[in-house]
């Protein structure tokens, strides 16, 4: 397969979404609510019947769904599990998903799994595994993959890359697609002392398939991407940054733990329309005007602090007790609410 130069994908801007949770069945199918988008676990559903997939059959029906997958452990060295990818491809068809996403992580290795995201590597070697296995589920799907950048609380020695590079070199070598977690840039800028909008800056423009927003658990020493509570101010005014130098994309809230009445979430999405509208019309007015060159500085100008962080926490605390990522949480729940589904096809 020739390498494409730039990055492939036509973005569809659905609007503001939520993600489909089973405490808020009741609440879509008895009121269905103007809410643009729905995005489903994809685990959850891969083989179930019964009541999760006739709620899910009545949803597609009157919503564009979006799948979100937290077991392709792309970075994996395992083998591609074609049986996965043939039920996920299955589902995709099924539900008419407007595109297929997942990870930029592995989540096992030997047939076992961690049941956990766990961050790769980034150097030379892993971006050529990463690349080649990308392709492979490209070509076995029929769709671009979009992949998102995981939250992480530790760094490799072996790495000889950042994450903006990395991801940046893999949309130009595959043509995939992103999914740009704003929260998960927040909290690894916190928990490694980088600037996020380094990060922003890094990405390719033009590829963000989607955006994801959620709360986390700011510890101080570190934050921890929890999906239990609001967006912070300091996530949204990434948010915002995100917009105005990536451009407008789909948008979606997470809320996978102590999960509140729909209409909150609903309202959050709301929230995110807002800021992303000012932030492109922000950006369009900035671009309106004349230009006029600045002088030069005749000194260097002290570095900016990350967004929203003041200055990096001193002598940051080792992580001890890093509880499981919010999606397998939200799996987990959707699985006891939902008994019809297979224990071994739903992370636990």
């Amino acid at each position: 397969m020739q390498e494409p130069s730039a990055c492939l994908c036509r973005p569809t801007h659905l609007g503001f979404g939520v993600g489909l949770r089973t405490v808020h069945f009741a609440d879509i199918l008895r009121t269905w609510p103007p809410i643009d988008w729905l995005e489903i676990i994809s685990e959850n559903f891969l083989d179930s019947q019964g009541r999760p997939r006739y709620v899910l059959s009545q949803i597609a029906e009157r919503y564009p769904v979006v799948m979100h997958g937290v077991s392709l452990s792309i970075g994996s060295a395992d083998p591609l599990d074609f049986d996965y990818l043939a039920r996920l491809r299955r589902l995709a068809d099924a539900v008419h998903a407007r595109w297929v996403s997942d990870h930029l992580c592995w989540t096992g290795v030997a047939g076992r799994t961690s049941h956990d995201l766990l961050p790769l590597p980034l150097n030379e070697d892993s971006l050529r595994h990463v690349i080649q296995r990308v392709r492979i589920v490209q070509d076995f799907l029929e769709r671009p993959l979009v992949l998102e950048n995981p939250s992480s609380y530790v760094t490799f020695a072996a790495s000889t890359l950042s994450e903006w590079e990395f991801i940046s070199r893999l949309v130009e070598a595959t043509g995939c697609e992103l999914l740009v977690d704003v929260n998960n840039i927040y909290v690894s800028s916190r928990n490694h002392g980088f600037d996020p909008r380094d990060y922003l800056a890094g990405l390719p423009a033009g590829c963000v398939r989607q955006y994801h927003l959620a709360g986390h658990t700011d510890l101080i020493t570190h934050c921890i991407d929890t999906h239990d509570a609001h967006v912070t101010d300091a996530v949204w005014d990434l948010y915002a940054q995100a917009v105005a130098r990536l451009g407008p994309a789909a948008t979606l809230i997470e809320w996978d733990a102590r999960i509140p009445p729909l209409a909150v979430v609903h309202q959050e999405a709301l929230r995110a329309q807002a800021v992303a509208k000012a932030a492109a019309d922000a950006s369009l007015e900035r671009h309106a005007q004349p230009v006029h060159k600045a002088p030069r500085p005749s000194a260097a100008v002290p570095g900016a602090s990350a967004v929203g962080t003041g200055s990096t926490p001193p002598d940051r605390a080792p992580l001890t007790a890093v509880p499981h990522p919010a999606h397998w949480v939200a799996a987990e729940a959707d699985a006891r609410a939902c008994p019809a589904l297979p224990a071994a096809e739903t992370p636990a």
